[in-house]
This record gives C-alpha cells, sequence and structure tokens, in this order.
C-alpha cells in the first residue's frame, strides 16, 4: 500500500477529524487515532505540535502533497504581497488537480491526481499530465471526450454532499470548468477549520 492510500484511509482519524467530508470516513466508526496507542489520553500539544497538526492537515487535504512541494508552495506565497496564509490557500487552490476534484469531475482529491496524471484532462484545448500545473484566472479545463463516460466521472457528478464554489464555473453536462478567480480563503468550502496562518507560523520558525 503506497504513502498516500495510506494516507487517506489515516488522516482523518490521526486528525480526529473527517478532513474531507466523506460520509465514509472512518473517524464516524472511531474517533480516536489509529494503531495500537491510538486510545491513549492525548495530553495538550505545544505550540510546535498545534503548528505541525494544521500543515499535517493542510498539506494532506490536498492528495498529501509531498513535504518539498507544499514547502515550495509556502516559499512562493510568502514571496507574494499580501497575507501570506492567504495567498497559499490561493495557490493550493490554482492546483490542477484541486481544481478537477472542485468541478467534481472525480469523487476525490485522490482520484483527481490520478486522473490528470492519466492524460484524461485538458486546459485551454492542450493536455495536461500534471497535478501540480499551476491555473490562472480564466483558464478553460476540460475532461477528454473519450473520458467523459468513464465510471468515475459519472459517479462524481451524482455526489451530493459537495457543491461546485463560486469562484468555478463548471457546466457539468459539457464537463467543462473555468476557473474565474483566486477564491480568498473563506470562499473555499473545506469541510473542516483550516489554519494557514499557522502553517505560516510553522515553517517561519
Amino acid at each position: 500500500m503506497t504513502k498516500r492510500i495510506q494516507a487517506k484511509h489515516k488522516l482523518d482519524r490521526r486528525m480526529g477529524q473527517n478532513i474531507w467530508g466523506r460520509p465514509k470516513s472512518p473517524v464516524n466508526k472511531r474517533e480516536y487515532g489509529p494503531g495500537q496507542h491510538g486510545q491513549r489520553r492525548k495530553g495538550k500539544l505545544s505550540d510546535f505540535g498545534v503548528q505541525l497538526r494544521a500543515k499535517q492537515k493542510l498539506k494532506g487535504y490536498y492528495a498529501n502533497i509531498s513535504e518539498k512541494q507544499f514547502h515550495g508552495i509556502y516559499e512562493e506565497a510568502i514571496r507574494q504581497k499580501g497575507d501570506s496564509g492567504a495567498n497559499l490557500i490561493g495557490l493550493l487552490e490554482r492546483r490542477l488537480d484541486a481544481l478537477v476534484y472542485r468541478a467534481k469531475f472525480v469523487p476525490t482529491i485522490f482520484a483527481a491526481r490520478q486522473f490528470v496524471n492519466h492524460g484524461h484532462v485538458k486546459v485551454n484545448g492542450r493536455r495536461v499530465t500534471i497535478p501540480s500545473f499551476r491555473l490562472k484566472a480564466g483558464d478553460l479545463v476540460e475532461v477528454k471526450e473519450a473520458s467523459k463516460q468513464l465510471a468515475l466521472v459519472l459517479e462524481a457528478t451524482q455526489l451530493p454532499e459537495r457543491d461546485v464554489p463560486e469562484y468555478i464555473e463548471a457546466d457539468l453536462s459539457k464537463m467543462t470548468a473555468r476557473l474565474t478567480r483566486v477564491p480568498s480563503m473563506n470562499e473555499v468550502p473545506y469541510p473542516v477549520h483550516m489554519e494557514p496562518h499557522l502553517v505560516v507560523e510553522y515553517y517561519s520558525r
């Protein structure tokens, strides 16, 4: 089992939260953490522990991005003008796999990464196979014609537990989506509370 698949099954329980809002999340059945020590009473987290937890939760939400890649996004966020935490969220939401997931082309963010990798997606008419591809406002993303009838895609469009956010114009009949603008923090539909300012504090120690 790969690291990312393990993360998908265990991250919810490790964090004690249903971070993707999935009906079948293991945290719905067992609130304590995974492993033989999961039921031990937890002590109060230090400031470092709180920051680390916030970082692991945000990094895990986006299909468990590698530490090197996530730190690179942080570095870019602090170079931009304005609030670094808001910049971090904006950069994460501009990833191609994030938009594919938000537009409901696939059921999970992990599936979005694989969907892009396998060449099912075009950006402005050109096939892109890099999940971390950085979108700009106005870019048009579409599912390839041959991929529109895949069972994964048909399942995702029927999911009742999440809606397409307002900063994405999606046409599920044509399987197209356009990023209309870079979203602000409060526009991003996280099922749980994310704390990007703590991520900035973690890396700026």
